[in-house]
């Protein structure tokens, strides 16, 4: 009996699931990467925003009249539990690598900081709060860089907020 067909055969069909084994987990691994693009960009998108709409959030209630200091402590401490960025930040915290976390956080700690500093009776505007406001700047672009970086996306030339100064002027932005 001749052996060489038989071991031809059987070695043309291991070399066939090998090689579709080998093809499948390679699509599996760029689906899995595709799809934890996906969820960090879903999870960045939600995180600012979130930091966005809380900021603005908090300032609006700062400009307002309140009836109390008491009363305007428990508006601006509901703002920031409802809107979210407790949810948005665990999120970032489990899915985000390390440096973006970082970030993240320290953006988190600055609206932190501006709502505090509203509950205290910080004026908006006020050089106390210009410069809070300023620090969140810059925390967040260093945020959005990096998110950017991880995402593969090229490197932004403006800047997504405006300067304290700018705020008052339509012009300059």
């Amino acid at each position: 009996m001749d052996w060489l067909p038989l071991l031809s055969t059987l070695a043309g069909a291991a070399i066939g699931i090998v090689a579709t084994l080998v093809a499948d987990r390679n699509r599996w691994k760029r689906e899995d990467a595709k799809e934890a693009l996906r969820l960090r960009l879903d999870i960045y998108t939600q995180y600012t925003t979130t930091v966005k709409v809380l900021g603005e959030t908090l300032r609006a209630l700062a400009e307002r009249e309140h009836p109390s200091d008491g009363e305007r402590a428990l508006v601006l401490r509901e703002a920031f539990q409802d809107s979210g960025i407790g949810t948005a930040s665990e999120r970032m915290w489990l899915i985000a690598p390390q440096p973006v976390v970082q970030a993240s956080n320290s953006v988190f700690h600055c609206l932190r900081r501006i709502c505090d500093g509203y509950i205290d009776g910080t004026a908006v505007s006020s050089p106390e709060d210009r410069a809070r406001w300023e620090a969140r700047g810059k925390a967040a672009a260093k945020m959005r860089k990096l998110m950017r970086e991880d995402l593969g996306v090229g490197p932004l030339t403006e800047r997504h907020s405006p300067l304290p100064d700018e705020w008052n002027n339509p012009t300059a932005q």
